[in-house]
């Protein structure tokens, strides 16, 4: 059960905490983004960003020490998002984020 939790997460949380941090940017006049970039670019990073693995690994062996079943299980969902969140990432920059659009 709390695979799904690391899954949703990486592949969920990443993408829509991006966005939503770059347009409260935007929206408050910190930032603007550059007429070439739109939303979905920046989506897309989001996404590419569930790829995170190094310190979620870290964060489980600590928090789980010395319990191997503990911490096999959490390693196997944050490779799984990761693996899932480049997939993602890739295809929605590929399709929809094209040079000419």
């Amino acid at each position: 059960m709390n695979g799904i939790g690391i899954i949703a997460g990486l592949v969920l949380g990443k993408p829509l905490g991006v966005t939503l941090l770059c347009f409260a940017g935007v929206a408050s006049g910190l930032c603007h983004l550059s007429p070439d970039l739109k939303w979905r670019h920046i989506f897309g990073a989001g996404i590419l960003g569930g790829i995170g693995f190094t310190m979620s690994i870290f964060i489980t062996n600590l928090a789980f020490a010395g319990n191997l079943p503990a911490i096999n299980a959490p390693k196997m969902a944050i490779l799984l998002a990761s693996l899932n969140a480049g997939v993602l990432g890739c295809l929605w920059l590929r399709k929809l984020c094209k040079p000419d659009q």
